[in-house]
Parts: C-alpha cells; structure tokens; sequence
C-alpha cells in the first residue's frame, strides 16, 4: 500500500464556490477512501462541456461548492475495502458513469446502464455514507457526477475506474472518459456503418466529431456533416468527414436535402446536438429499408419527439445510446488499445494544453468556442 494509505491528503483543488464564477484554487482535505471506493492523484483532466453546463447551473438546482470534472487519467493512491480489481500504482481513468458487476445491466450483454452507478448529476456524496470526501477547514465540499477530478486527489467507486495500459499517455486518453467514447460508441458500437456506406453526423461539436472518427475507423465512404455553423466544417475534414451541409443555406428541411444527395437517404446518421428538430432530421434522413439512426444528444426535458409512423413502417430504425454503450471497467481498455495500436486518432481532438494554475482560461476557451478539448496539467 502507499505511505498516505489511510490517511487524510491535502493538495490543491480547483473550487466553484458559485455558479457562473471563476474557480478558485484552494487547499482541500480529501478523506481516504471507504470500503468499494478507489482514492486517485489525478495527473491530467480535460474540460467537457458537461461541467461548463453545470457550472453556469442553468436549468439545474445549483450545488456549492463543488469541485467539477470528469475526464481525466491518474494513477491509483490507495483502496478502500473489498476493491480488488484495482491495486496502488494501477493507472486508470475515472468514469462518470460506473459497472458494479452485479446488476442486471451490468450483467446483459445489451446494456451498460448499471442500476448502481448511473450517472447522478444532483448528487454530490458518496454513496456508501452520504457524505462528502472533501472538506475546507472541516466544510463538506461537493462531488461532481462521482468523479471531481478537477482536484490533485478524489475518490471515487472503485466500479467508476477503468484499470488501463500503464504505456498509455495520460495525457491523450484521459480524453476518453466521457465525450469522445460517446461519439465513438454510438457509431461503432450502435449505428454500426458498414465498409463502403454513407453517414450523416449532426453536430461537430466534440461528440460529433468523435462520431465522425467512429464512421472513419469503420471504412465509411460518404461522411456528411451537418451543423449551423460553416466555420466548423474545415476543422472536420480531419476526422473524415468529406461533405458538409448547413440547414440555414437551404429553403427544404435538411433531411430532404440530403435524402436528395444520397438518392434516398444515408445508410446511417449519428445526432449529436440535443436539438429536437436536429433528432427528427437524423431519423427522417435515412434509407427506408435499412437506415439506423442513432441519438446522442441530451433534449430539453419538455421537448417531445414527431415523426409519421409510416417512417418506421418502412424498415427505419430509431435508437438512443448512453457513453456509447461502453461498460467502463471491460470496455474503456480496450479503446486505450485502440489508439495504442494507431487505429483512434486522440492527438486532433486535444487543441490547448493549460496549467492548473490557469484552469479558468480553459473554461474561457470552451465559452468562446475555440476548444474541442484543453487538458490542464495538474503537475507544475
């Protein structure tokens, strides 16, 4: 075990003490880890959108302080009771979402929604005791989706951490504990492009662009892009995509457009975006016959799905995806192997690299757009 096993750690944490403020680096106390729990020293995170949303707590019930982030690679500090899977020296990657093992999720071959460890966003304790392993002059301060990596230390359920290739760059594949798997999975693993095919990606965002690299990696011939803002399409180009459409320069609705491009719809189309009308576009854009259409993005909660049954009647189909249907623990290796092996591109997603000292400038580059992924390097 390490020499701090047991033992309180202080180190440094980046604290949204408010929502829409700047984080403030502070000194923090993080408790060792409690039975099923795994502590980490993070080395690198990365910033997603998801903690810039809840950060600005729109639309949520605000929870401060809290140390956000989620996607990040570091090596194993100690474990807490019954955790056998992981060891002290292990390099691995926190998951948002987790696999316990045992429920009937985790347990199908079909799922990797485990009924333990799903994703929680209102939750800021851990669960075995409903307390927070975080604490400022003896303060709880709050866990972000059972990750916080945004901390030189964190704890976490020991079925939330990917055991990986200690070869492996931390500083590449932390990227993969949230949004490029999502985009990957949900073309490799959900829409399943065949050599040769056609796809359509709403959204060139991060998760969009990772979808684009799925249908890249598959052999895809006919990679179509679709999104709002024209600026993103040459970026694009790097993760295979060969044609771009903007909804905005055409008087039909884009599903048409593109069914005209592709005489009567692409094979597959991955949606990437959140927007209602974006999802019905994706869905209606396919072959009848043999089209998938995959959905990635999260909608408002009160928005509703249309589309004529007929659509369905005609041999479309209609699926969603959650992380891309990667189980972390048995799955999040294998995808470190891939881009061990050459076959999954990382480098391109990852445009700035910032101290942690300077985690604030990160959260300025995913506001203003100029961002795919920022890692911050928690070691100065």
């Amino acid at each position: 075990m390490s020499s701090t096993a047991g033992q309180v750690i202080k180190c440094k944490a980046a604290v949204a003490w408010e929502a829409g403020k700047p984080l403030v680096i502070e000194e923090v106390e993080v408790a060792p880890p409690q039975a099923g729990e795994v502590r980490l020293k993070i080395l690198f995170t990365s910033l997603c959108h998801t903690d810039v949303y809840f950060w600005e707590a729109k639309g949520q019930t605000p929870l401060f302080p809290r140390i956000f982030g989620h996607e990040a690679g570091g090596i194993v500090e100690s474990v807490g009771e019954g955790v056998t899977h992981l060891k002290p020296g292990d390099h691995a990657l926190p998951v948002f979402t987790g696999e316990c093992g045992e429920c009937p999720h985790c347990k199908s071959e079909e799922s990797n929604m485990c009924d333990l460890l799903r994703i929680n966003t209102d939750r800021g304790v851990m669960l075995s005791d409903g307390k927070a392993r975080f604490t400022i002059r003896g303060e709880p301060v709050y866990h972000f989706i059972g990750t916080s990596t945004f901390s030189e230390y964190t704890v976490v359920h020991a079925g939330c951490v990917a055991k990986i290739n200690p070869e492996a760059p931390l500083d590449k594949v932390c990227v993969l504990s949230c949004g490029i798997c999502t985009g990957l999975g949900a073309t490799i693993n959900v829409a399943k492009p065949k050599p040769g095919s056609s796809v359509a990606v709403f959204g060139l965002g991060a998760v969009g662009l990772a979808a684009a690299e799925g249908a890249r990696i598959s052999g895809a011939k006919r990679i179509i892009g679709v999104d709002l803002v024209s600026s993103r399409f040459e970026l694009a180009k790097k993760f295979g995509v060969n044609e771009f459409v903007n909804p905005k320069e055409h008087s039909k609705p884009v599903q048409e457009v593109i069914a005209e491009m592709t005489n009567g719809g692409v094979d597959r189309a991955i949606e990437c975006t959140g927007s209602i009308q974006a999802m019905i576009s994706a869905f209606e854009c396919v072959h009848d016959g043999w089209g998938v259409a995959v959905l990635v993005g999260v909608p408002s909660k009160d928005d509703a799905f249309k589309t004529h049954p007929v659509n369905f009647l005609n041999e479309r189909t209609l699926k969603g995806t959650f992380y891309g249907n990667y189980k972390p623990r048995t799955d999040l290796p294998g995808v470190v192997e891939k881009y061990m092996r050459g076959e999954l591109e990382l480098e391109k997603f990852i445009t700035h690299t910032v101290p942690f000292s300077e985690i604030n400038k990160a959260f300025d580059l995913m506001l203003n757009g100029e961002a795919i992924r920022c890692i911050i390097r928690m070691e100065e």
